[in-house]
């Protein structure tokens, strides 16, 4: 039986996480493993939970909930590999409602039908971003783009770090937000 608050203040066993230190090499392969544990950090918060619970906005009055960070991540994979990275402006970004902007969030609703189109989102989000990473290299790292349609122009690294930025910021949401629903708590 797992205790509310983990093994040893770990989340999962050390012979059952998923996430690892491979030792990257290079700089690209040190974003995709940030990326990638965090991912995984994200999906294991939100495991062995019912939709009810994922849709739980935990810490009132925020509208912050399990599964609204799924749709959100979602959402920012889409905008900053899809749109900014590569360019499509044109294709409909998911969770998006003009007439609500935190519809990523208020729509999360508790039903298994909003659950699995969030993940199913979020993972073909995913995996279009790491289509993409590769086909990149340590060299395109420096490569300035125009990332919308103001102008601004950034570096792939420093979205890349934005990537990181944005999931580590999240995680710890999800840390807290798990802990309000059901008490488990870990890294």
């Amino acid at each position: 039986m797992t205790s509310p608050t983990g093994y040893d203040g770990n989340w999962l066993p050390a012979d059952q996480d998923p996430r690892f230190d491979s030792k990257p090499v290079g700089e690209l392969a040190t974003y995709r493993d940030y990326l990638r544990n965090y991912r995984l950090t994200l999906e294991l918060k939100c495991a062995d939970l019912t939709p009810e619970q994922l849709a739980t906005a935990a810490v009132p009055p925020s509208n912050l909930s399990l599964l609204g960070l799924v749709r959100h991540m979602a959402q920012v994979e889409h905008s900053w590999f899809q749109r900014a990275l590569q360019g499509n402006l044109d294709e409909p970004r998911p969770f998006s409602d003009p007439d609500d902007p935190d519809i990523e969030f208020t729509g999360a609703v508790g039903t298994q039908e909003c659950v699995d189109d969030a993940f199913d989102q979020w993972k073909r989000q995913i995996a279009r971003a790491e289509d993409w990473l590769h086909e990149q290299s340590d060299q395109s790292m420096a490569t300035e783009l125009v990332y919308n349609s103001g102008g601004d122009t950034t570096t792939v690294r420093d979205i890349l770090v934005h990537m990181v930025e944005e999931y580590a910021r999240h995680c710890g949401h999800a840390d807290l937000l798990r802990e309000c629903v059901d008490g488990r708590t870990g890294q």
